[in-house]
């Protein structure tokens, strides 16, 4: 298992679209995805529980990955979030 600790820096949060773009992009991996937020861990494969995560932007989260391919899943995840995720 891996993880970090990133920032959300998207002035309206993981709403509708950054967290589709996180989601699908997440799909691709075998390992299982997390995000653990304020205590909660999240599915980070599934856009509706990313949605009901309520993440804001200034918020800190932890991506957890765990499984085969976790090490590259973790590095895409982060770029994504640095990346802005499309916004």
């Amino acid at each position: 298992m891996v993880s970090q600790k990133i920032t959300i820096h998207n002035p309206q949060g993981l709403h509708m679209r950054p967290a589709g773009v996180f989601a699908k992009a997440m799909a691709k991996f075998a390992c299982n995805v997390n995000i653990i937020h304020n205590g909660t861990k999240t599915n980070g494969k599934s856009l509706l529980n990313i949605i009901g995560a309520c993440i804001k932007c200034g918020a800190e989260v932890e991506i957890e990955c765990d499984g085969a391919d976790e090490a590259e899943a973790l590095k895409t995840a982060i770029e994504l979030i640095e990346s802005g995720l499309g916004e």
